[in-house]
């Protein structure tokens, strides 16, 4: 199967730079399986489209303030990390050790140094790969976190263009790039299908008999990554780290006993899910790991029958999960229409249930 064929035009001027004025009241477009052609809808409405006893599974990882600018400590040039896995817990003496992606205008060497969130962190280059990844060591005046928390930025898509110097746009996305259930620290993406939800649909939707779990998947940098192989199957995806609860364990085994369906909220649950179920014999256990799937047309999903997501991008993984689901044509088709339509697409962009 080749990458092109999930390819589509998209206007630029339908990528969402921000998100809508007022939380949950995005569109969403509604594509049954079971019917020809699909709904337009808002996102208030899924409850029409969803039973007593169907399953929620929501993404609670929590994005952290990531990015943090600085500069190079011999020239001044300017430097930024993107922290993405910690390798060492933060000490006493503050020091940790990252796994990061650096931005500059020079390549990072190791031994080199960067002076971080107005000279409070200092980063040691330990070693340094391909596309910017770097190993360091930071040492703060402080708790990393609390660093992060003063200095750092959301780290959003790099399709959503921002000033950083714009502190307008720095809060706009501190509390909006983040679910209203997020509670687990460790994403430098946010599960953006998540994003829709407010706390007053969740509860319309626990009153008509709509149950909701959680699982946590790390959303990482590699959710951007291109699909740069021309054949689907030659691609690797990064390893994110997750978790699946008793709880939601528990909960998944009584909906399917009861006939009841599991509509996995965003592409990051689906993985999770399908990860364990993969794993396990087709059901869904307590557990923890990494997960490394790549789910494209032809698969068979073992754990997941419903799914709210976003509009993905042309040629991506997400698009290619989604195909999976619906079919490759149903979901191009359904594309196209939601171009027509002006919808919003991308990260903070509207959604689409497909059932």
């Amino acid at each position: 199967m080749l990458t092109a064929d999930f390819d589509y035009d998209l206007p630029e001027a339908l990528i969402a730079q921000t998100p809508p004025a007022v939380r949950g009241t995005s569109r969403m477009l509604v594509l049954d399986r079971a019917k020809p052609g699909v709904e337009h809808r808002s996102i208030a409405d899924i409850g029409a489209y969803l039973r007593p006893g169907d399953l929620l599974v929501l993404n609670d990882t929590r994005v952290f303030p990531a990015r943090i600018l600085g500069a190079w400590a011999d020239t001044g040039g300017a430097a930024e990390l993107l922290l993405t896995d910690c390798d060492q817990e933060e000490g006493p003496d503050h020091v940790s050790l990252w796994r990061a992606l650096c931005r500059s205008g020079r390549r990072a060497r190791a031994g080199h140094v960067i002076r971080l969130a107005g000279g409070h962190l200092e980063a040691d280059v330990l070693e340094c790969g391909e596309e910017g990844r770097t190993r360091v060591r930071l040492r703060g005046d402080a708790p990393l976190m609390a660093i992060l928390e003063r200095h750092g930025l959301t780290p959003v898509p790099p399709y959503i263009r921002r000033d950083p110097n714009d502190p307008a746009m720095a809060r706009l996305d501190r509390e909006r790039y983040q679910t209203v259930y997020a509670r687990e620290v460790g994403a430098v993406a946010a599960p953006t299908a998540g994003l829709h939800f407010t706390d007053a649909l969740l509860a319309d939707l626990e009153a008509r008999g709509v149950r909701r779990a959680f699982v946590t998947l790390h959303v990482g940098p590699g959710t951007f990554r291109p699909v740069k192989a021309e054949r689907v199957e030659e691609h690797r995806m990064d390893a994110e780290r997750y978790h699946v609860p008793e709880a939601t364990a528990q909960a998944i085994a009584e909906i399917r006993a009861a006939g009841g369906r599991v509509v996995a909220v965003g592409s990051t649950s689906v993985r999770t899910l399908e990860t364990v179920a993969a794993a396990h014999g087709g059901e869904v256990v307590p557990c923890s790991g990494e997960s490394t799937a790549f789910i494209y047309p032809p698969y068979r999903f073992l754990a997941v029958d419903a799914m709210l997501t976003n509009f993905h991008l042309p040629q991506s993984t997400l698009i290619m999960m989604v195909s999976a689901l619906a079919g490759r044509e149903r979901i191009l088709e359904a594309y196209r229409e939601a171009v027509r339509a002006r919808y919003r697409f991308f990260s903070y962009g509207d959604c689409m249930l497909i059932l």
